[in-house]
């Protein structure tokens, strides 16, 4: 997926116009329709703009990561940053033994 088609479909999942996201990062709804449709690229200070304004990373806008983490799980994971290792190591067994669970829990419903 380009980085126009992932504008797009984050846009409109955000349930935001154009012109809306272009006013929200300081440009027309013309100018920010054209990064949608890949005419034109924007610089990166207009990348991390928009990747702000849709609230998810910059990295998922530019296709080096395919997991869109929106602005509350980007939040979590400074936190989690903050921890000391050991503090780290029980919480992600802690998420790991969740993880399996729900996974679990899908396949034999």
């Amino acid at each position: 997926m380009s980085f126009g088609e992932r504008l797009t479909l984050v846009r409109k999942r955000k349930k935001l116009s154009q012109s809306d996201l272009g006013k929200k990062i300081g440009i027309n709804g013309d100018a920010y329709g054209r990064y949608e449709r890949d005419e034109v690229r924007p610089t990166i200070e207009m990348a991390v703009k928009i990747a702000k304004a849709l609230e998810v990373s910059l990295d998922y806008l530019t296709g080096n990561s395919d997991i869109e983490l929106d602005k509350d799980m980007m939040v979590r994971m400074q936190e989690i940053s903050k921890l000391d290792d050991k503090d780290k190591h029980y919480l992600f067994i802690t998420l790991d033994a969740m993880i399996r669970d729900f996974k679990n829990k899908k396949e034999y419903s």
